[in-house]
């Protein structure tokens, strides 16, 4: 049983993810449908978390936007998902960083690994 399930779903899997990490900037293609017509708008923020595996994984993204912290969680493997686009490598220490909720400004930033 277990076997035709895996089989079910690595054929829902994505070619191609970007390899990020929490911590990391990343600018996120989400696909938007408005009536009939079909865009693609782009979040850019840190990622926050990443739980799941196989097809049911996600993963959390912060932005601030005039002020206010917005944050959003996408299915890794979900046609919604253009792409993935990974921005800049962050140095952490945590794998679910919360605490940059209560933090604004120069506080919130992440420090960059540079490759």
């Amino acid at each position: 049983m277990t076997e035709i399930i895996r089989e079910i779903e690595s054929a829902q899997l994505k070619d191609g993810i970007a390899d990020f990490r929490v911590g990391d900037t990343v600018r996120v293609h989400g696909k938007i449908k408005e009536g009939n017509r079909e865009r693609i708008q782009i979040f850019e923020g840190i990622v926050m978390k990443r739980q799941g595996g196989s097809n049911r994984a996600t993963f959390t993204v912060r932005k601030i936007s005039s002020g206010i912290g917005v944050e959003k969680t996408w299915p890794l493997h979900s046609p919604n998902v253009a792409r993935i686009e990974l921005v800049r490598h962050g140095k952490v220490r945590r794998a679910k960083l919360n605490y940059l909720r209560e933090r604004t400004g120069k506080r919130a930033r992440v420090k960059e690994i540079i490759k």
